[in-house]
């Protein structure tokens, strides 16, 4: 006879199988945020047994169990993007929505929820999804070639800041490497605190101009 434990898990396990999940998202131009026709896949991770196709701006599949899913968009005139999705994101309505932002070839993209402890290069856990994402988009594009581009803000000397800023790249690459990627096809770039994005000396300005930058160099 089974523990009222090992049942309740069981009929908890079984009930959650039963709801549908939809992966819903649209798919826009980064600059603009209108919709944008694309070459649409996506596969479940990391078999890839469960996968496929849309030719539109927007996609709606359902996702099966506990797996996640990658999702590719790619579209004439810009760079390839993925994203990923995961079932414990799922909303009231059982749906986990994620639209994919697509950059124009030529324009860099801001990994704007990379985020490092203040001062120093280590990586917080919370960017590795993003990290991962690209990740994916690598594998999925054998052929891409890209250049991380790492910046900071303008407090403290220009030497310790492309320092700091060569430092960050170069823990991104080493993140990358090491999921699989060939170090290759990934160069990097330090600017320090010379190209920042506003140049008001507030937090705000500041934590903008903090960033890493992805250029995609042969697709």
């Amino acid at each position: 006879m089974l523990a009222l434990g090992v049942l309740s898990s069981i009929v908890s396990a079984w009930a959650q199988d039963q709801v549908q999940i939809l992966a819903e998202g649209k798919v826009t131009d980064a600059r603009t945020g209108k919709g944008v026709k694309a070459a649409i896949r996506y596969s479940s991770i990391p078999t890839g047994s469960i996968f496929g196709r849309f030719n539109d701006s927007t996609f709606s599949f359902n996702i099966f169990g506990t797996a996640k899913y990658q999702i590719t968009a790619q579209a004439e005139g810009y760079n390839p993007n993925t994203v990923i999705v995961d079932p414990k994101d799922i909303d009231a309505s059982h749906k986990v929505l994620r639209d994919i932002r697509l950059v124009p070839k030529g324009q860099t993209m801001i990994l704007d929820h990379l985020i490092f402890a203040k001062g120093k290069s280590v990586i917080d856990p919370k960017s590795y999804t993003q990290l991962d994402e690209v990740v994916e988009m690598m594998k999925e594009n054998t052929h891409i070639e890209i250049q991380l581009e790492g910046h900071t803000d303008n407090v403290g000397g220009s030497k310790a800041n492309l320092e700091l800023s060569q430092d960050r790249v170069d823990a991104v690459k080493r993140y990358m490497v090491d999921k699989g990627i060939s170090k290759g096809r990934i160069q990097t770039k330090a600017f320090g605190g010379t190209q920042p994005l506003r140049n008001e000396m507030t937090p705000e300005a500041r934590s903008l101009n903090r960033r890493v930058e992805m250029r995609i160099l042969k697709d």
